[in-house]
């Protein structure tokens, strides 16, 4: 899978053409719709609802021979003029720009500016970019392919990008001082499944003008593929960490068993916990590191990613889960050693459900990539129950883009994970796990602490705890034998004699 790849389809028609506009969903084909032109929470709802009730009907992707098949560079060589940005000027500390159509992103967008309640499409124009190769100019209206949100995050009246919604269902941000990383989407199906997975699609926008010194922005957006439809509402206030708060509506048209909720997308190529079979000058190379759990039982869960040899797919059973993320912890440059990726200013992106989700499982795809250029992290909310056709369901959350989980804890949390061979010449690997935080401030110099351990298969030993004064911490490792085993699922946690004071480390071994 592509990093930001987007789904292919045929040409089609637009959204709103399917019930001849707005005017005419809300009219003729509505009875029960507010007036004609009318705008509101509702209007996005109710458009996916009836599109559900249709075939699904791809959008237009027709380019003209002259942009039809640009490349990476020739994309990029394509800029929107900021003077020409949406709200440019107006002091409402928000601008918006829009991506022309080509490369991976074929598929035109319908984009919309709703003002005072009444929505109306923003204006295509060749003259809202400039080309440093006049042969990609085109006279046609080829429309647009996604959207940027730009907001003075860094510096005081300076524009920045913190936002893209661009690709398929895709979408990033990023706090003050970061860098892109990580991605969000819209829905996730069949993620992980070998028949391969089908990609929604984010085909319209509509953005809500912002009043003046207001800190945030709200966009609308509606989700189309050949199994459900979805409206979303994203309310963004970005800052030292960024907040969206998203709520959606969906409606399947076919019954949906691998559904995914809030999914997280993001690489990790290698750490001092996998890097069997890379051979690179670096520590480490990754967005992410972990998956962090907070469950509806209370556990602090920390499961290191891999880069595993084959597909890897694991499940998390939990019920009304409390969130969950993909993380990244390490934030010195010494980490990553890397001048042009600024793999430590990379966001975590948590995910806090708002209301009850039910029962169901925060589930982990990890897919085998040879370089740092895929996505190859995959991570979501899975309902237990299957989403059936002809239903909504509705699914609030709040996704938190920044330095850390946004909630304090007072258990001690994994600094490290390393992995190596054990030195005794057999299959044995060693594990050495570095913890962190609040239960190691003003121990007494007689502190003692033990590892709880546990593993599904093959045998754990020689465990040692130690401090680890040079990060103010303290050390567990240990040797794993997988004796015949081909799979094991490890799991450990540090604890004094009253009781476990860290959040719990889980780990796949493969071998």
């Amino acid at each position: 899978m592509l990093r930001r790849d987007i789904v292919k389809a045929g040409a089609g028609l637009s959204v709103l053409s399917l019930f001849g506009g707005i005017d005419a969903l809300r009219g003729a084909r509505a009875a029960d719709a507010p007036d004609a032109g009318v705008f509101d929470d509702t209007t996005v709802r109710q458009l996916a609802h009836r599109l559900s009730q249709q075939a699904y009907h791809p959008p237009e992707e027709t380019l003209p021979a002259a942009i039809r098949d640009m490349n990476f560079d020739q994309f990029t060589s394509i800029a929107y003029r900021p003077e020409q940005a949406l709200w440019h000027g107006e002091n409402l500390g928000f601008e918006v720009e829009f991506f022309p159509r080509g490369y991976l992103y074929r598929p035109r967008i319908e984009m919309y500016e709703v003002i005072d309640g009444k929505a109306a499409p923003v204006p295509y124009s060749t003259d809202l970019f400039s080309y440093a190769n006049p042969a990609l100019r085109v006279d046609e209206n080829v429309g647009f392919s996604g959207l940027r949100i730009r907001a003075p995050i860094n510096t005081p009246g300076v524009m920045e990008e913190f936002c893209v919604f661009l690709g398929a269902s895709y979408f990033r941000a990023v706090a003050k001082g970061q860098s892109y990383g990580l991605s969000a989407r819209g829905f996730a199906d069949g993620t992980g499944d070998p028949k391969g997975e089908e990609f929604a699609l984010f085909r319209a926008y509509w953005l809500e003008k912002p009043r003046s010194g207001v800190d945030s922005v709200v966009l609308h957006a509606l989700l189309d593929s050949p199994s459900l439809t979805g409206a979303f509402r994203f309310t963004i206030r970005p800052g030292e960490t960024t907040v969206f708060d998203v709520q959606t509506y969906l409606y399947p048209r076919k019954d949906i068993v691998q559904s995914g909720i809030a999914p997280l997308t993001g690489m990790f190529y290698f750490d001092a916990n996998d890097r069997n079979h890379v051979d690179d000058w670096r520590p480490a190379a990754h967005d992410s590191e972990a998956l962090s759990m907070w469950t509806g039982g209370g556990q602090q869960l920390w499961r290191p990613l891999r880069n595993p040899q084959d597909l890897q797919f694991s499940a998390f059973a939990d019920v009304r889960p409390h969130g969950f993320g993909l993380m990244q912890r390490k934030r010195s440059f010494a980490d990553f050693e890397d001048l042009a990726l600024n793999y430590e200013k990379r966001p975590s992106l948590w995910i806090e459900p708002i209301g009850d989700w039910g029962a169901g499982s925060v589930d982990l795809v990890e897919i085998p990539t040879p370089n740092e250029v895929n996505d190859n992290i995959v991570s979501f909310w899975r309902p237990r129950d299957t989403m059936t056709s002809g239903h909504e369901y509705a699914f609030t959350y709040r996704m938190y883009w920044g330095w850390d989980t946004p909630w304090p804890t007072h258990l001690a949390r994994i600094a490290a994970t390393r992995v190596g061979a054990s030195t005794d010449g057999s299959h044995t690997r060693f594990f050495d796990i570095d913890f962190t935080g609040e239960p190691f401030a003003n121990l007494p110099k007689d502190a003692k602490f033990h590892l709880q351990t546990r593993t599904s298969a093959g045998e754990i030993r020689n465990v040692v705890v130690e401090p680890n004064p040079d990060i103010h911490g303290w050390r567990a490792t240990f040797e794993f034998d997988p004796k015949e085993a081909k799979i094991a699922e490890l799991g450990c946690s540090l604890a004094n004699d009253q009781a476990t004071v860290s959040e719990e480390w889980v780990y796949r071994w493969t071998p």
